[in-house]
């Protein structure tokens, strides 16, 4: 069975500090997941982040793709729509 990331949600923000969007998705039918970070790469292009939780000494991941495949399959996903998204504000 092929992994599927389907019905992405975008919401674009005014940008900060390379922060330019909020990205979530369903993952296989199974699983939601959303607060993604969209952010600008100083070279082009984009790049996301996962949330995590801050304690008093660390910061602990909540989720993210434990292998390069999903982490490049949902990347080119999110970013995919967030082009279109914003290609369409113009």
């Amino acid at each position: 069975m092929q992994s599927k990331v389907t019905e992405i949600q975008i919401i674009p923000i005014k940008p900060v500090d390379g922060l330019v969007g909020f990205a979530s998705f369903i993952f296989d039918n199974s699983f939601y997941f959303a607060s993604i970070g969209i952010y600008t790469r100083p070279k082009g292009g984009y790049r996301l982040t996962y949330p995590t939780r801050k304690t008093s000494t660390n910061s602990l991941p909540i989720f993210h793709p434990i292998n390069k495949e999903i982490s490049s399959m949902i990347e080119e996903a999110v970013i995919s729509k967030y082009e279109e998204i914003m290609s369409g504000e113009l």
